[in-house]
């Protein structure tokens, strides 16, 4: 598996976007099955990603997650977010804490952490739908605390001056 980012070691970053980054890349590393994960801004901006390493068992036409980038994901895990909160909205149903996609050649997570922050994950077909939602919670509940709007626009930059 590849790291999510270059930043991880960066000394450049705060304490706490070098943790987030850490998180992100435990989650990558001890959940099987996972094809790219994205950690989105409310207004849909990407803060954070991965894409890690394929095995070889891997269709090569799945090898980058959707069109191979991690901000085809982003605006997928904000569309599919702000679509949730408007069907919630008009169910009456309060805030949305999950949504999952089933699909035949994978799966799509989308998790609310904080303030409209996101963390979307897309799977493989196959993969443990509950270990990857059970992962997912334990990511929010480690990062939600410490994304707050100064970090959001740390990690913001971060991702821009990578590119």
């Amino acid at each position: 598996m590849t790291a999510p980012t270059p930043a991880l070691n960066n000394p450049a970053l705060s304490t706490e976007a070098r943790n987030l980054h850490w998180l992100l890349t435990n989650l990558v590393e001890e959940v099987p099955g996972l094809l790219s994960v994205a950690v989105v801004s409310s207004d849909g901006l990407l803060l954070l990603s991965s894409d890690p390493g394929r095995s070889a068992e891997t269709p090569s036409d799945h090898s980058g997650g959707p069109k191979g980038s991690s901000a085809d994901l982003a605006t997928i895990v904000s569309g599919v977010g702000s679509l949730t909160i408007g069907a919630a909205k008009l169910m009456d149903g309060g805030g949305v804490k999950q949504t999952m996609v089933a699909m035949e050649e994978g799966s799509l997570f989308v998790m609310s952490i904080s303030d409209g922050s996101l963390l979307g994950v897309h799977a493989t077909p196959d993969c443990d739908m509950s270990v990857i939602a059970y992962h997912m919670a334990l990511f929010v509940g480690r990062a939600g605390h410490v994304l707050t709007p100064e970090l959001r626009s740390e990690l913001r930059q971060s991702m821009e001056s990578t590119r």
